[in-house]
């Protein structure tokens, strides 16, 4: 057998996408096909769902801790390039953005579940089976609309920083803590912050919570996604709110010890994720 090396592999992948790109075409006629029915749900079922993710994160152990150490490094990046450019008001909303994106960095582990689902095992190198995913195109422009959301979010942030203790940036460290938490102005920013965020949050939220998932699951079209995210959370709006609080109450926690939390809570909420789908969408 012949054993291929890196540079071999990696521009085998880079053809795959390619391939997955021009399919995006032949990918339309999935939006011809039927919406998927929605299920209702109970609060057991959030229960399961994590509980199920958790055994995913243990099947994978290694594997899926090192495909995700990317995400508290990435986040320490960006929250030094705001240090350095004088952009301290935007490492909270930085930080908070990945539960913005953070569907768009999962998508390769609701893949590893998917196939440890229907063979019983798996490892990390499935993820990257999405290149060959005729809906590999559709996957990326559903992502695009989620970062357009996180560079909205950056820049309502920015707007809300200069409207209370801008425009001048701070400082210092703790100059800018004391601001924030000692004055009027500093509460307007965090009052009028958590609600705007909120708003960004619950969109995103409303828009992803099954639609990546369903896309990798089945050849439908980025309307059919978002439409079928947008009814589950319409059927189920207490569950699904739980579940939105249980991914920002753990986001936050694996945030807290310099973001490195994030290596187990990141990819355990990815494969959570892929089974609340299987509860929500009917198959």
């Amino acid at each position: 057998m012949h054993i291929r090396n890196p540079v071999e592999w990696s521009v085998d992948q880079l053809r795959l996408a390619g391939h997955a790109v021009e399919s995006i075409g032949q990918h339309r006629r999935g939006m011809d096909m039927p919406a998927p029915a929605v299920r209702r749900i109970g609060y057991a079922d959030i229960r399961d769902a994590l509980a199920k993710g958790l055994e995913d994160f243990a099947a994978f152990r290694t594997d899926v801790a090192s495909l995700c150490v990317i995400y508290p490094l990435a986040g320490l990046v960006l929250a030094r390039l705001a240090f350095g450019y004088d952009l301290l008001p935007l490492v909270f909303p930085l930080v908070s953005g990945f539960a913005l994106i953070g569907p768009i960095a999962a998508v390769g582990l609701y893949e590893m579940s998917r196939r440890r689902e229907q063979t019983g095992d798996g490892s990390w190198a499935d993820a990257f089976d999405l290149f060959r995913s005729p809906s590999f195109g559709a996957i990326v422009g559903l992502g695009v609309v989620l970062l357009a959301l996180f560079l909205l979010w950056l820049g309502a942030a920015m707007t809300i920083y200069d409207m209370t203790l801008g425009p001048e940036p701070p400082a210092s460290i703790t100059g800018f803590a004391r601001d924030v938490l000692t004055t009027a102005r500093g509460w307007a920013m965090i009052v009028i912050g958590i609600g705007v965020g909120f708003l960004f949050a619950l969109l995103a939220f409303s828009i992803s919570v099954v639609s990546f998932p369903l896309l990798i699951d089945r050849e439908v079209g980025i309307a059919t996604a978002v439409m079928t995210s947008l009814r589950a959370v319409i059927a189920n709006p207490g569950p699904m709110a739980v579940w939105g609080l249980v991914v920002a109450g753990l986001l936050v926690l694996g945030s807290i010890p310099a973001l490195l939390g994030l290596i187990v809570v990141m990819p355990t909420l990815g494969h959570a994720t892929w089974h609340l789908y299987r509860k929500v969408v009917a198959h």
